[in-house]
């Protein structure tokens, strides 16, 4: 396997839907948009435009939502400069494309059955093509499987791509971090930590990883590994921001380390408190920091005074995942819904929309596909991803495991991994588009 081939608001609209079209090639299928095309093959386009940029041409980013905060080496970590901007106020174009949210109507009546037929995953599945169950772990056209990695036991509760690095890290609840070469999809090692881990990120060449009462430092360039102490219980969660390392544990606390060049180790830099259960997701955006709880609250934190500055409450259940994404901030939780916030004239973050889901939802991670259109991904536990354009919420696709998808990453070249709670990896591909007849 070669991974390297591979409302309310203000006045501002972020999207632009593209002009008319010149010939059906470039046009978007009227039918398909309301959920009831027929036609196949269809000579109009089954897919939104690309929406243009300021300089009229398609916008490209690398991956993700937000810009890549990184250690410029292995002995700093410098400033974020983040394209979030919580003050600026925009419309609100979220959810015109019948996603299931709020105060819409139905949602489009399904064409494929939203289930993996059991026995086809067995291998002895009679019905063949005739079966009216899934024989694929996804549906949806413009991504792909490329390879499924075996190994974990439990659950993977992490997935890092260090920088500089030709490896891929994947951390499970089965205490170990295994090791993926990245040219033939082969496990080049296995790390035993002795402990449940929570949470795994890489930021540079740093990976870190989370374990009770401890969070783990390992620099691939150097092999330097350092044991940071501090947290009580279980770390769930970890970010970089403004050259800190933030970590979210059990007791509710956020505990920040700096890193010291001269002595080659981080140095304990602050504790944040507020949270009354434990912290299971954080998110940094411009001079923000966003901690999600098991207290279905949402804290938002300057990052220079670490002063809690709004805490957000619209959520009934476990904030379980928080994504900043442009101008807005993106939040999910065990009560079935996705929530996009953003801030009004006075500063503060408002909901100016709300997906509802029919089940709880995981954990949310966003990326741009092949046409650089961005896809916000959406692990829900019912053993599904869903795959949605933004700010629509059309559905473009869903992705199916044998247990709950509780890890998604965004690699390089179109490139995006899922784990699941079996411990299996997958490797999945945007397609480039091809050309419609």
């Amino acid at each position: 396997m070669d991974f390297d081939a591979a409302g309310r608001g203000g006045n501002k609209r972020v999207f632009q839907r593209l002009g008319a079209a010149t010939d059906k090639s470039q046009k978007v299928c009227y039918h398909w948009r309301a959920g009831r095309c027929n036609r196949y093959p269809c000579p109009y386009l089954h897919r939104e435009l690309t929406p243009l940029s300021s300089n009229g041409m398609a916008s490209k980013r690398s991956h993700g939502f937000h810009d890549d905060q990184s250690f410029s080496d292995s002995q700093s970590m410098p400033r974020k400069n983040p394209n979030f901007n919580p003050n600026l106020q925009l419309s609100s174009t979220w959810g015109r494309g019948h996603g299931g949210g709020v105060g819409l109507g139905p949602r489009v009546p399904r064409k494929t059955q939203d289930k993996v037929c059991n026995f086809w995953v067995a291998g002895n599945c009679s019905y063949g093509d005739k079966c009216k169950y899934l024989h694929s772990w996804s549906r949806g056209d413009g991504f792909l499987l490329l390879t499924q990695l075996e190994g974990h036991q439990k659950v993977v509760c992490g997935i890092a791509l260090p920088s500089g690095s030709d490896k891929m890290y994947s951390a499970s609840k089965d205490e170990s971090v295994r090791v993926w070469d990245c040219q033939s999809g082969q496990c080049a090692g296995v790390i035993n930590l002795g402990g449940e881990i929570g949470c795994m990120i890489s930021e540079g060449p740093w990976v870190f990883v989370g374990i009770p009462n401890t969070v783990k430092a390992w620099n691939t360039q150097n092999v330097t590994e350092l044991s940071l102490s501090g947290p009580v219980g279980q770390v769930y969660a970890l970010v970089v921001g403004n050259e800190m390392l933030f970590a979210g544990t059990q007791d509710g606390s956020i505990l920040a380390w700096k890193f010291n060049a001269e002595a080659n180790c981080f140095q304990p830099a602050a504790s944040l408190q507020g949270h009354t259960l434990a912290v299971v997701t954080l998110v940094v955006g411009a001079n923000r920091l966003y901690s999600g709880s098991m207290d279905n609250t949402i804290r938002v934190w300057d990052l220079v005074t670490l002063q809690c500055i709004q805490i957000l409450t619209d959520h009934s259940s476990v904030v379980m995942s928080v994504l900043c994404w442009d101008q807005f901030l993106l939040s999910c939780s065990l009560d079935q819904t996705i929530k996009v916030w953003v801030a009004t004239e006075n500063g503060n973050l408002e909901v100016t929309y709300t997906h509802s889901e029919e089940h709880g939802v995981l954990t949310l991670c966003g990326m741009h596909d092949a046409e650089a259109k961005p896809i916000l991904l959406c692990s829900c536990n019912d053993n599904s991803v869903r795959l949605y354009d933004l700010p629509s919420f059309n559905e473009r696709g869903r992705i199916f495991a044998k247990e709950e998808i509780r890890a998604i990453q965004v690699g390089p070249g179109g490139l995006f991994f899922t784990g699941d709670g079996t411990g299996q990896l997958k490797v999945w591909k945007w397609a480039e588009p091809t050309a419609t007849a």
